[in-house]
């Protein structure tokens, strides 16, 4: 079980309970084992999740988004409820049952060649 902080109460202090299943790689990157369960503030939106995850386990910073832009990396797509969030702006909200703790978002690591 992963600890959480207890949620804050109120319309703008809101914390959202956000799912993220990991690829293997990553996930022995940062010692992690299953999905992650993030508390995000504010709007549930691939940044908003991503920072909280970097927050969490600063080791991952860099191998999902470029440090200096922000962009999504190479071969890195982001999946929810079936719907591929890749290239949207990352500030898109992802679906209600994803906000909701109910779906993950996914980060799944593309793989190339022939």
């Amino acid at each position: 079980m992963i600890w959480s902080p207890p949620r804050k109460q109120g319309n703008l202090n809101t914390l959202t309970m956000i799912r993220v299943v990991l690829p293997y790689h990553l996930k022995a990157l940062a010692h992690i084992s299953g999905e992650v369960e993030l508390d995000v503030g504010g709007p549930a939106t691939v940044r908003s999740v991503l920072d909280a995850l970097e927050a969490r386990y600063p080791m991952l910073r860099g191998t999902i988004r470029d440090h200096v832009t922000g962009h999504r990396r190479p071969f890195v797509r982001f999946f929810a409820c079936e719907q591929d969030f890749s290239n949207e702006s990352p500030d898109t909200p992802l679906p209600g049952a994803v906000a909701a703790g109910t779906e993950p978002l996914l980060v799944v690591g593309a793989i190339a060649g022939g």
